[in-house]
């Protein structure tokens, strides 16, 4: 779990609707239109995040388990052309 850098209270309007404070838009880049993730922790908070900030969590959980310097886009291919050449 990310440790809580800042947070706000806000009141949840019709429909369901929450407001983000303008400073976490302006501080995320969120424009309006943007598409954000919401999810419920094990914890049973809810989590707003960006499709990037989904993407660098998870390259950051693979690059744990990549050697530097290694490719996993080189080895993907690699696997696939022997596999190709066994058929």
């Amino acid at each position: 779990m990310s440790a809580q850098r800042r947070s706000v209270r806000t009141q949840m309007g019709d429909g369901g609707r929450l407001v983000i404070p303008a400073e976490f838009r302006r501080d995320l880049g969120l424009l309006p239109g943007a598409v954000v993730v919401i999810s419920e922790t094990e914890d049973g908070d809810l989590r707003i995040s960006t499709p990037a900030a989904g993407l660098r969590r998870a390259r950051a959980l693979v690059s744990r388990y990549v050697r530097p310097g290694d490719s996993l886009a080189d080895e993907l291919l690699a696997e696939r052309r022997r596999e190709g050449a066994r058929d």
